[in-house]
């Protein structure tokens, strides 16, 4: 058994026995509720991946961590920013 979710719309499921049987599921799902929406005036949320990013986040650790970070980025001769990037992308 296979479960389709939607990031937009978290109470949206469906249930399937194959990934594509899920994704064909979940799309009209989504597609009637999209189409119930403008209908009834509501407004639709913005897909995310429509949505404009800046590229930063602050994120919160632990001193040692921060320490240890530091300490492997000046290792390598990269700054904290690019090496937490790139373990981020990785």
């Amino acid at each position: 058994m296979h479960i389709g979710t939607c990031v937009e719309f978290p109470s949206l499921s469906w249930l399937a026995d194959t990934p594509d049987a899920v994704l064909a599921g979940i799309r009209k799902v989504v597609a009637d509720v999209l189409i119930d929406m403008r209908k009834s005036g509501e407004k639709t949320p913005e897909p995310l991946i429509e949505k404009n990013y800046s590229g930063r986040f602050i994120v919160r650790v632990p001193p040692e961590v921060h320490r240890e970070l530091a300490l492997h980025a000046a290792e390598q001769g990269v700054s904290l920013n690019r090496l937490i990037s790139s373990k981020l992308a990785a």
